[in-house]
């Protein structure tokens, strides 16, 4: 991921909560008093005393599904400025990853935040990467202060949908 940031998020791009798959959504090591849902869903991501947290380490490991294939513009994360994320790496189609093998596969993106993307300024992926995700996997590797704890205050993907080819519409070519 680039370190330059949208400076405006483009008008085509959408907050793609909407298009979430609720059902298949997981976040492994994370805190069960302390829930992926605190900084992903709706309300509960908009609420300051509300976070993600880890658990046994400062890894985080979210997997979030699409109900539709997506473009995935930009990627927004909000944490404290000592125990927000530090390394993200993005993973883009890859379902039911484990921390193990996390290092088999090589990343979509990487994105080292500063503390300006930690307080709400979204960083640019690849997008050439992401343009026909139907899953994406957040691998958090560490945080700002090398704590064990690693915070998410909030979430946010912008992108698009993909627009599919109605094959209806497609008029068949004759044979001649």
């Amino acid at each position: 991921m680039s370190g330059e940031s949208a400076s405006a998020i483009n008008r085509s791009q959408v907050d793609l909560l909407d298009f979430v798959d609720w059902s298949g959504v997981e976040c492994l090591n994370q805190s069960s008093s302390h829930s992926v849902a605190n900084a992903l869903k709706q309300g509960y991501r908009e609420d300051e005393g509300l976070n993600l947290e880890s658990d046994a380490d400062e890894q985080l490991l979210v997997y979030i599904p699409f109900m539709q294939v997506i473009k995935l513009h930009s990627v927004l994360i909000i944490g404290p400025e000592e125990e927000g994320p530090k390394t993200v790496k993005l993973f883009a189609n890859r379902e039911h990853m484990g921390f193990s093998n996390c290092n088999d596969f090589p990343p979509s993106d990487v994105a080292v935040l500063s503390e300006d993307n930690l307080k709400g300024k979204p960083v640019v992926v690849k997008y050439v990467k992401f343009q026909n995700v139907r899953s994406l996997t957040i691998f958090i590797e560490d945080n700002q202060s090398g704590s064990e704890i690693t915070k998410v205050q909030k979430i946010v993907l912008y992108g698009s949908t993909v627009e599919t080819t109605d094959m209806k519409a497609l008029k068949k070519i004759e044979d001649h």
